[in-house]
């Protein structure tokens, strides 16, 4: 499967996100960039996770329909094309970090995928919704991770 450059002027790659992007600091979505996106994708989906979160992932951020011509985000934007779905928080889009204070940094997975056909999800998706959806429909993806904690 081909690879997707996926990086952000905000953070690096396994690098601590910086406060604004938290719930309690601004709660702002950070700037990605992206690029080696396949000619022959239809779509891309975004999607932030936290696996540290418990037993099952939370979602921070679900972002479907982004237009394969895309290549990145502002801060605090959407996605062009992008339908921005509700987070593990219950409100729709961008919800930042806000693990319990004290515990480990928690790591934040930022995951880009391209789809040879478009995402069908339920009203309210969960992580592991998402990826079953993606079975079979992903032709590229690209990931880098931030860590926070408080």
């Amino acid at each position: 499967m081909a690879g997707i450059m996926l990086r952000s002027t905000a953070f690096n790659d396994h690098d601590m996100l910086p406060g604004r992007f938290s719930q309690e600091g601004g709660n702002v979505s950070p700037p990605l960039e992206w690029s080696q996106v396949p000619g022959s994708a239809e779509e891309l989906i975004l999607f932030v996770e936290d696996p540290d979160a418990g037993k099952t992932p939370f979602l921070h951020w679900l972002v479907t329909g982004i237009s394969p011509h895309s290549n990145g985000v502002a801060e605090g934007g959407v996605p062009l094309g992008g339908r921005e779905w509700p987070n593990g928080f219950g409100t729709t889009g961008w919800g930042g970090p806000h693990p319990p204070q004290h515990e480990d940094p928690h790591r934040y997975f930022f995951r880009l995928y391209a789809l040879e056909r478009p995402l069908h999800l339920p009203d309210a998706p969960q992580v592991t919704d998402v990826r079953e959806a993606l079975t079979d429909k992903e032709i590229a993806s690209g990931t880098m991770v931030g860590t926070f904690y408080r």
